[in-house]
């Protein structure tokens, strides 16, 4: 029987007295990839959020473990601007205990085309797409249970995109989990095991992709999402 790392149960929250997630329930298993998914203003950041801790709830319940559970990237990720590289991975895993020398980090910027010499440089000098790439490095490295990952995909160019989706794959692979939001909609019916549709503060639904498909009968989950919400 599969075993939730991650609980949520008639979760209410928002902000300024105004309910954004309205009554959401839905759990994360171990070692499975979930995605979330909805229109831009439907709740999920919120959502996100108030399970971070980030946001006060109003009412419902949050069953996880302890901060060292969570690796997080948000969907704006800005590194501070005077640290090298080599500095902020070191930072954000001495956050879970661990230490990474540079000949290490040196292999491990390779997973996602980034090149080792940028290591050195601060990181206001780093395009987006690579200030991405640094981030998702780093919070697979925490080697969290949970990953939390908000538009992993933003800014990457198709080799890096290809690169993060067997970083995925490896890590449920490795029995740990990833909870996605992504509107790369092709990319969440190929990397998740389950999905929830958000929708105007509520979840409408959470099944597989394809009982997603089959319930819409759509080609693809692009289209069963817009049946779904229309």
């Amino acid at each position: 029987m599969a075993q939730s790392i991650l609980d949520i149960v008639s979760l209410n929250a928002g902000y300024d007295k105004k309910i954004v997630v309205s009554d959401a329930t839905l759990s994360i298993e171990k070692g499975e990839v979930f995605g979330l998914i909805g229109l831009n203003g439907a709740g999920k950041t919120t959502l996100i959020k108030t399970v971070l801790g980030l946001r006060e709830k109003f009412s419902g319940d949050i069953n996880i473990g302890s901060k060292e559970t969570i690796s997080y990237l948000p969907e704006r990720f800005d590194p501070p601007w005077f640290l090298s590289g080599l500095e902020f991975i070191q930072f954000s895993l001495s956050l879970y205990g661990k230490k990474i020398t540079r000949e290490q980090a040196c292999e491990e910027v390779g997973r996602v085309s980034l090149n080792p010499d940028f290591l050195d440089k601060r990181v206001n000098t780093y395009s987006k797409g690579m200030r991405q790439k640094l981030g998702l490095l780093a919070t697979f490295l925490t080697q969290a249970p949970l990953l939390i990952l908000d538009e992993p995909m933003s800014g990457l160019d198709p080799m890096a995109r290809q690169e993060v989706k067997k970083i995925i794959t490896d890590t449920k692979v490795s029995g740990r989990s990833v909870f996605m939001c992504s509107h790369i909609l092709s990319d969440v019916q190929e990397l998740c095991d389950r999905v929830a549709v958000f929708h105007e503060s509520k979840i409408i639904f959470t099944g597989s992709p394809s009982e997603m498909l089959k319930q819409h009968k759509a080609p693809n989950l692009e289209g069963s999402f817009l049946s779904m919400i229309s």
